[in-house]
């Protein structure tokens, strides 16, 4: 009797297997029934009806607010649909995919919002940028009703609950978002800690969340602002960091911005013995010029094919021909991407280094090496 319950709870579970919801056991189980009882027909053809944010197979969310931060940052609401869990955590990210002019796109953006018993809203603020298409159409396209795809909030970057008694924070530019997060959840949750915050931009008025930053520090005795605004004061000199926190290597620390300030402050840190006490957020990955050759990627299930040319990961290929491939951080960290190589080489556009057949490969920060079949 056990064992017939329990093939009937992975029969109806299958249909469901692979969306990726981190919540109730058995929210799974009632996607797969309702992908059984509409064979041969897809259940979202029927759920969408009753209501667009029900699917069997997929996380989904409804835009419904946009509002302006600075003169090109915005802060986007999103209402997540059936199965998506609110037990992130401060500084953690989630992934976004939004269907423009026919193809979809995806992005991985730190959630802004914190957890609340009674408004399950999301927020993510973005920054746009002349090279970020889907961050420019959030912040100046997107309208309110318009559905997106959601992946399930990851990363190890995050505050501990409770946080430490003396903490430094250090951002720049949209850097300040996971960090925002952060300190919204320290004031929801009550506590008080010694926080110094250094948060570097050109101008105040391209401080993004500057009202709320002043208001904390206003509310929060434990709480110090400095801005290090760039077009008067320079960049933020790392070697004077004793003279505005003199006690930061008595701190944990959590950085995130520009790849060439992270790169110094682990630099810093690595040189006081401190690396441990040091976590960093990089919203890209830092590629050598070691890329690949291009070639031809086949992704068999799919039946589809694009050519690549050696400085495109195989994930940005999959998705430009409508292939709606898994991905998390987008910087080979979370490992949400991996993959099989059914043959051909890539080589990791981080270092360099080749992949043959029947190895797993992150196809984020992987390009074609030659011709390659990808199992998706």
């Amino acid at each position: 009797m056990a064992a017939t319950l329990r093939d009937f709870v992975q029969w109806s579970k299958k249909p469901a297997k692979d969306v990726d919801t981190a919540t109730t056991p058995n929210v799974n189980l009632l996607r797969g029934l309702a992908a059984r009882a509409t064979t041969p027909l897809l259940p979202d053809d029927y759920l969408k009806l009753l209501n667009p944010l029900w699917s069997a197979r997929e996380l989904r969310g409804e835009i419904v607010e946009v509002r302006g931060e600075t003169e090109d940052s915005a802060t986007v609401t999103i209402k997540p649909g059936w199965g998506f869990s609110a037990q992130y955590r401060p500084g953690q990210f989630v992934g976004i995919g939004l269907r423009v002019d026919g193809r979809w796109h995806w992005r991985s953006y730190s959630l802004t919002s914190v957890p609340h018993r009674d408004d399950k809203n999301i927020t993510i603020t973005v920054k746009a940028t002349p090279e970020g298409f889907l961050s420019t159409h959030l912040v100046h396209g997107v309208k309110p009703g318009t559905i997106v795809r959601l992946a399930a909030p990851k990363g190890d970057f995050a505050l501990p609950d409770p946080a430490p008694p003396k903490i430094l924070f250090i951002s720049a530019g949209s850097g300040i978002t996971p960090l925002m997060a952060m300190l919204r959840s320290l004031k929801l949750r009550g506590e008080s800690p010694n926080v110094v915050h250094i948060h570097s931009a050109p101008s105040t008025d391209a401080v993004i969340f500057h009202d709320e930053l002043r208001e904390l520090e206003k509310e929060q005795p434990g709480y110090r602002l400095h801005l290090q605004l760039t077009e008067t004061n320079g960049h933020l000199d790392f070697n004077e960091l004793d003279s505005v926190v003199p006690d930061w290597k008595d701190r944990p620390t959590w950085a995130c911005g520009p790849a060439a300030m992270l790169d110094t402050a682990e630099k810093v840190w690595q040189d006081a013995g401190l690396q441990d006490a040091l976590q960093t957020e990089r919203f890209t990955i830092a590629r050598t010029d070691k890329g690949g050759e291009g070639g031809t990627a086949l992704f068999s299930i799919s039946d589809k094919s694009v050519e690549i040319d050696g400085a495109t990961s195989l994930l940005e290929a999959g998705e430009k021909v409508g292939i709606q491939m898994p991905f998390g951080c987008r910087m080979g960290i979370c490992q949400t991407c991996v993959l099989p190589l059914e043959s051909g080489h890539v080589r990791d556009l981080r270092s360099g280094d080749e992949h043959g057949a029947g190895d797993r490969i992150n196809t984020c920060v992987s390009t074609a090496s030659g011709d390659c079949t990808i199992k998706i």
